[in-house]
């Protein structure tokens, strides 16, 4: 299991090593003692004990996105695709983080087999870049309707660069909900995101 910081460096994109022979291959998808010697070893907080996973299929140009849950059910989210492909966005909502604000994008995909850590007080989206593209997250809490909020992903002042050219259409599917999500700035003056401290 290789872990590599991102350019938010609390978001570490998580590479298992794969077995492969004249058979096929096998990886091991998830070691939680590997798992947080290797964000120790990064200086990274070890998170709490995954309690939730998910599941979504998605055809090309959905966009879901950007969610996040307030305390007391924020959601750490382990992320991978096993089948197609998604670009996966988080972005750092932290009040007080130095790198709040900021996002980091990275394409997650049935051949390059890679994952995601996202930590809790981070704004979370994909965009599925095949059909039949089937995304799974491991949670470290379970979902909770009266602490879930959304940004919109479109937000001007965070500035994501969806890779929108490889739609057909050139525009997403975005759900209802997710389009009349509220700005990083509104968010901000509702006191709707969470509060970043040192120890993570």
């Amino acid at each position: 299991m290789k872990l590599t910081q991102t350019r938010i460096p609390d978001v570490v994109i998580v590479e298992p090593a794969v077995f492969a022979d004249e058979r096929g291959w096998f990886m091991e998808t998830f070691n939680e003692p590997r798992f947080h010697a290797g964000l120790r070893e990064l200086g990274l907080p070890v998170p709490r004990a995954f309690v939730q996973d998910n599941h979504s299929c998605s055809k090309a140009g959905v966009l879901r996105g950007l969610h996040y849950q307030l305390p007391p059910n924020p959601q750490g989210k382990l992320v991978r695709v096993t089948h197609g492909a998604a670009y996966d966005v988080a972005v750092d909502i932290r009040e007080g983080s130095p790198t709040f604000g900021q996002w980091v994008g990275v394409e997650l995909s049935a051949d390059n087999r890679r994952q995601l850590w996202i930590p809790e007080g981070f704004a979370h989206g994909f965009l599925a870049l095949q059909d039949d593209t089937h995304f799974l997250y491991k949670t470290t809490d379970v979902y909770a309707r009266d602490c879930e909020r959304s940004l919109h992903w479109q937000d001007a002042a965070i500035g994501i660069e969806w890779p929108l050219a490889v739609l057909a259409g050139g525009a997403p599917t975005v759900a209802p909900k997710d389009a009349q999500a509220v700005s990083l700035a509104q968010a901000r003056a509702g006191g709707d995101l969470p509060r970043w401290t040192p120890a993570g």
